[in-house]
């Protein structure tokens, strides 16, 4: 590019500053990674740098997970600016059964648009050890959901959430397409982002899990939401669980069964509120609870 993307104008203000402005209405814990002596204007981010200087997107990726402090992360780099909610909120939802979800477009993986689960780090730190320093070393490794194209265009059509800017020509054309599009991107997300969703995690146990087939599940929710929008969110998820382990009603537990929140608390107002990151614990007698 000839000088620092993250500090390109844009939308009056420098790129990277552009980016976090969307991603703070999403996410309640933003890391932002900088090489040891880049320069980058104030953000509402806590901030890391690179440990080892030059270690590409791996590097990135394994230093701002190791930051974080949610169990999995979105990912994204500094030089796109048409980030999409419909697609990330996407991504997030598929990654309780895996340790990556990543899109595929135009017959490319997607790296660094994508979600990443903490435990990866160690398989992540050895890469960095043995000098591999693309992600997709890791795929083969875990659990990866790859995203098909077929998917991703019901979200995002023109696949612009992959519009990244690596030459001036990359830069001048983003900005030309932000220009032409920037009223109807504003207004396709502009009611979204302020009703975006929280991320809870549900833990099943006993019963619950046999029934489910699964150990855990991430849930979106309303802002300000309560334990019984957990509850009518894992029913619809898990239609399994109604009449055995939730209700007919969809919005309480049966008896026997209970909730606990973050390990701290056992919950049993439905009115009880939960927060971003939470993470609930649905207990059975079987499994001790």
């Amino acid at each position: 590019m000839g000088r620092p993307k993250a500090l390109l104008p844009f939308d009056d203000q420098p790129l990277i500053a552009h980016i976090v402005r969307l991603l703070q209405n999403f996410f309640v814990d933003i890391v932002a990674v900088a090489a040891p002596e880049q320069a980058l204007p104030q953000l509402p981010v806590t901030l890391v740098r690179d440990e080892v200087p030059f270690q590409g997107p791996v590097g990135g990726i394994y230093y701002g997970l190791k930051a974080a402090r949610g169990e999995f992360c979105f990912v994204t780099s500094c030089d796109v600016a048409f980030l999409n909610i419909a697609l990330i909120t996407k991504l997030l939802s598929y990654i309780s059964d895996y340790e990556v979800v990543v899109p595929e477009w135009e017959g490319r993986l997607q790296p660094l648009h994508a979600v990443y689960r903490r435990s990866v780090m160690p398989l992540l730190r050895k890469q960095l050890e043995r000098g591999e320093l693309r992600p997709i070393f890791l795929y083969d490794k875990v659990r990866t959901r790859k995203v098909a194209a077929e998917e991703i265009r019901c979200d995002d059509p023109e696949g612009l959430s992959f519009l990244n800017m690596n030459t001036p020509a990359d830069y001048e054309a983003a900005l030309k397409c932000w220009n032409e599009k920037s009223w109807k991107f504003a207004t396709e997300t502009a009611s979204p982002i302020f009703s975006l969703p929280v991320f809870v995690t549900v833990e099943l146990f006993g019963v619950a899990r046999l029934l489910a087939k699964t150990k855990s599940i991430s849930l979106p929710l309303p802002v300000e939401a309560s334990l019984a929008d957990v509850i009518a969110a894992l029913a619809e998820k898990l239609p399994v669980l109604v009449g055995r382990v939730i209700d007919s009603g969809g919005a309480a537990l049966v008896n026997g069964y209970a909730c606990n929140i973050n390990g701290l608390n056992f919950i049993r107002s439905p009115s009880a509120k939960v927060n971003a990151g939470d993470k609930i614990f649905i207990l059975s007698a079987d499994a001790g609870g």
